[in-house]
């Protein structure tokens, strides 16, 4: 590199770099692996919750959409789309599968804060959709942590 441009002798900022060992490649993904296993895990239950919305949709026991009130079926199109969506994009750990996904939960949570009767157990729902999202942000965190430190 030129010592006159900015960044000089900054070997982290190399695009390719000789000699340099990576310290310990387990340790060095840990957080980032773990990242990528819960997004996947998360994904395939937004794929079945998606599929879930799909079936109440495509194989009801009677007709739903002449019987429900309309706010109702929009929200279930809406999430049979974006569930799966979020699902895809989580699956695929791309930046925007996590956003979608927050996107999606946040939905969720204010649905069932506003319509109580919408979803079966809405304590044990806020509380998993809680749960995940804490846990995400906490291995997001952790994981740039990591990649910054490298």
């Amino acid at each position: 590199m030129n010592s006159m441009q900015p960044g000089a002798g900054d070997a982290s900022r190399d695009a390719i770099r000789i000699g340099d060992k990576v310290r310990n490649w387990r340790e060095a993904t840990r957080w980032g692996f773990l990242l990528v296993v819960f997004m996947r895990i998360v994904a395939a239950l937004w794929l079945f919750q998606g599929l879930v919305r799909w079936a109440e949709i495509l194989l009801p026991a009677h007709a739903i959409f002449d019987t429900m009130p309309s706010d109702r079926a929009i929200a279930i199109i809406f999430f049979a789309l974006t569930d799966l969506l979020a699902a895809i994009g989580l699956w695929l750990a791309t930046p925007w599968g996590g956003v979608l996904w927050l996107v999606v939960v946040a939905s969720e949570a204010f649905l069932t804060i506003l319509t109580p009767g919408f979803f079966n157990n809405p304590r044990l729902t806020l509380a998993i959709d809680v749960v995940l999202v804490i846990t995400y942000f906490v291995l997001t965190w952790h994981a740039a942590r990591e990649r910054d430190a490298m």
